[in-house]
């Protein structure tokens, strides 16, 4: 994996590019001076883990020929407050039809997270990582 990163605007506005030529846009916090011009660094880090954990699951399902007409997730994460401000949770609200098997959502959810999930995985070990199916904490 190769990614170009590059400030496009002064003090903290970057662009990150990957090989494909899709790219993101970072900012800092407007604390510290960000405009509010793209995704603040660790934003990006919970999104990742969101968006791998989507991908496992929704592949899963499909293999398992459940169809999903409906999937999201929310996110909410508590940081500590001393630096470097790591997360210490990062909680997954997974989103989708209330039809599919509670049960068997469950379990492609604990299949991702423990076994599939690479982000999850480089994760995990400093960050609790917890999950909600359409809001109930199974």
């Amino acid at each position: 994996m190769k990614l170009e990163l590059e400030r496009i605007e002064e003090p903290f506005v970057f662009k990150v590019e990957n090989e494909a030529g899709w790219s993101c846009q970072i900012d800092a916090s407007e604390a510290i001076g960000g405009k509010q011009k793209g995704m603040r660094p660790m934003e990006l880090l919970a999104a990742s883990l969101a968006g791998c954990a989507s991908i496992d699951i929704t592949r899963i399902l499909t293999k398992k020929r459940i169809p999903t007409s409906q999937f999201s997730i929310s996110i909410e994460a508590k940081r500590s407050d001393s630096l470097p401000s790591p997360f210490e949770w990062i909680i997954l609200n997974i989103h989708l039809d209330e039809t599919i098997d509670q049960e068997v959502v469950k379990q492609v959810v604990e299949l991702t997270l423990n076994k599939y999930c690479s982000v999850a995985a480089s994760l995990k070990k400093s960050i609790t990582i917890r999950y909600t199916i359409n809001d109930k904490s199974l």
